[in-house]
């Protein structure tokens, strides 16, 4: 009569197949895991910078537009009664870099003495609208908000008080910015550097939209959207978002602080999280095919190790009617085939734990440019901060990176950022790490390298670039700030702070140059 019990060697087998799809199913689910978290790290703090440096232009166009109107204001104090002079003022101020949509100067009761362009017929009307109101009544330098003004367009007024040598208010000289048409914001802010569903705006202290790539969007309230309700409050981050039309958004956002305005970077969580799906494919398709023989092998091999078993089963029933154990005594030891059969197993799924640990090597590194990504050297700060290992930041910076992508396209673009990155590793000690920080923004970290050092080595980078003819035709330049980490106590913020503030300053004193912090202890 035939057992109806499962044969041991059908069960080990069995085992064996679900152990392999259960470990390999898990590996790649947390190989998923893995990816997702870290693009959506690297989304928001990249959008988190974007948007910051897109407020910090922003904000220098805002000054920049204060000090040409307090130029212009001083230099008409004396002439306003002079309407051919008033009237080239204006014009001067509208064709200037072509900054604003319109000029205006007027009288202390606000009747319009000056206009550019001519077309605007408003010449001798007393303005009555929000911006004009406002400035007569402050007699400062202001912003205002978004209002219709009497032309019928949506506008944003800039204005500076005009003051007779005396200290008499005489008037303002003020600009329009229309909010609807074309203005300085298309030049500033562009359009999102990822074409998949990202784009940028800008919100004034209300929530109201003044700049989108959608012109439908302009003038939209938009304060049931979380990312503007901070920003607004003056707080910069990041953080995952639904836009007000439900889509999950990965935003960045910083204030524009002159202007109490906000900018967003966002980017479509789906289009961010996209390469994940094909990265993990990817992984599967190379690990399966080794897999599975390992697999077919590992089978073979439980097959074999089961024969002993199934004899030994075989020969103990024959010894209950024969009382002989001699054939018993001659089977290899159960516990021997047991530990074989672990072995086996083990062995067999080596080959994707080995996958798997490569994926995450690869998840450390930039795509780009090969280099170490921002999540790495943040751990590797940690860890020489925690074993106080001294070293030099170099943060690097590209002059003019926007022109060359706006000119030579962005896959050129991106070849200067991997050649920048070759230069970084041809110039960088044994020891030293290269980052790449965030858009053109490059970090090296130099341990044990004194200020001198550091310098050289920056030096030598800058020159050789300087020199050497780039991807995009041409030589290009770089702007760097070292600091050192002794200096501001080791805390791997700090010393990239300082860092960044020799940059700018660097970038301050014309660029292509490489500047020290100097930080000096209370």
């Amino acid at each position: 009569m035939k057992s109806r019990h499962i044969k041991l060697k059908y069960l080990i087998m069995g085992v064996v197949v679900v152990a392999f799809l259960t470990t390999m199913i898990s590996n790649l689910w947390s190989a998923y895991r893995m990816i997702t978290e870290t693009l959506t790290e690297n989304t928001l703090e990249t959008n988190r910078v974007y948007a910051q440096k897109l407020a910090s232009t922003a904000d220098l166009y805002l000054e920049e537009t204060f000090n040409t109107l307090k130029f212009s204001a001083n230099e008409i104090a004396n002439s306003m009664d002079d309407e051919l002079a008033l009237a080239n003022e204006a014009e001067r101020l509208h064709t200037q870099d072509h900054m604003f949509n319109a000029v205006v100067i007027a009288d202390r009761q606000g009747v319009v003495i000056g206009i550019s362009p001519p077309s605007v017929e408003i010449k001798g009307v007393t303005l009555t609208s929000e911006g004009p109101l406002e400035a007569l009544e402050k007699r400062e330098p202001i912003i205002s908000k978004p209002y219709e003004a009497v032309t019928g367009k949506l506008v944003i007024f800039i204005s500076h008080p005009i003051f007779a040598e005396n200290g008499d208010y005489l008037g303002f000289v003020g600009v329009t910015i229309y909010i609807k048409e074309d203005n300085i914001f298309h030049s500033l802010l562009g359009q999102h550097y990822y074409d998949d569903g990202s784009y940028v705006f800008v919100v004034d202290g209300d929530g109201r939209i003044i700049y989108h790539e959608d012109p439908s969007r302009l003038d939209d309230v938009v304060l049931d959207n979380e990312v503007v309700q901070k920003v607004v409050n003056g707080e910069h981050g990041a953080q995952a978002v639904k836009n007000t039309k439900g889509t999950e958004m990965l935003a960045g956002y910083s204030p524009i602080k002159l202007a109490d305005w906000g900018v967003i970077a966002q980017r479509p969580t789906e289009a961010a999280l996209a390469p994940a799906a094909s990265l993990v494919k990817r992984l599967a398709m190379i690990s399966m095919p080794f897999a599975f023989i390992a697999l077919i092998i590992v089978l073979w091999m439980a097959a074999k190790i089961a024969t002993p078993l199934q004899q030994m089963a075989t020969l103990t029933e024959r010894s209950l009617k024969t009382k002989k154990v001699d054939e018993l005594n001659a089977v290899s030891s159960w516990y021997y085939e047991t530990y074989t059969l672990k072995n086996a197993l083990v062995k067999s799924l080596s080959l994707l734990h080995n996958q798997v640990s490569f994926f995450k090597t690869q998840s450390s590194t930039d795509p780009l440019t090969g280099l170490t990504n921002r999540r790495t050297m943040d751990t590797v700060l940690e860890r020489w901060t925690k074993e106080k290992v001294g070293y030099a930041l170099l943060l690097i910076d590209l002059d003019h990176f926007k022109n060359i992508n706006d000119t030579y396209g962005h896959g050129v673009g991106d070849d200067v950022l991997k050649y920048l990155a070759k230069k970084m590793q041809q110039y960088k000690s044994e020891e030293a790490i290269c980052c790449r920080y965030g858009g053109e923004e490059f970090i090296m970290l130099m341990p044990y390298t004194t200020e001198e050092e550091a310098l050289v080595i920056a030096e030598r980078l800058r020159v050789d670039l300087e020199q050497t003819t780039s991807p995009c035709g041409r030589p290009i330049t770089m702007s760097g700030g070292i600091a050192l980490a002794q200096e501001v106590g080791d805390i791997p913020s700090k010393v990239v702070e300082m860092a960044d503030k020799a940059l700018y300053a660097a970038k301050q004193a014309g660029r292509n140059r490489v500047l020290v912090a100097k930080h000096h202890r209370q």
